[in-house]
C-alpha cells in the first residue's frame, strides 16, 4: 500500500512572549478564580479580606 503525504506543509508559529491573547486570556482566568476564592472567604468568615489577612 502506498502512503499518502501531506500537500501543505503545516504553519508553525514561534513562541510569543509579552501581551498576547494566551497570556490575557489566562490572566483573565486567573483574575475571576482570584475573585471568588475573596467573595467566598468574606462570606464563610464574615469579615472583609484585609481582616482576614489580619492587615486592618
Amino acid at each position: 500500500m502506498s502512503q499518502l503525504q501531506p500537500t501543505i506543509t503545516p504553519k508553525l508559529e514561534e513562541p510569543k512572549f509579552g501581551f498576547n491573547e494566551y497570556a490575557e486570556r489566562l490572566n483573565g482566568r486567573a483574575a475571576m478564580i482570584g475573585f471568588l476564592l475573596i467573595v467566598v472567604i468574606e462570606y464563610f468568615t464574615n469579615q472583609g479580606v484585609l481582616s482576614w489577612l489580619g492587615l486592618k
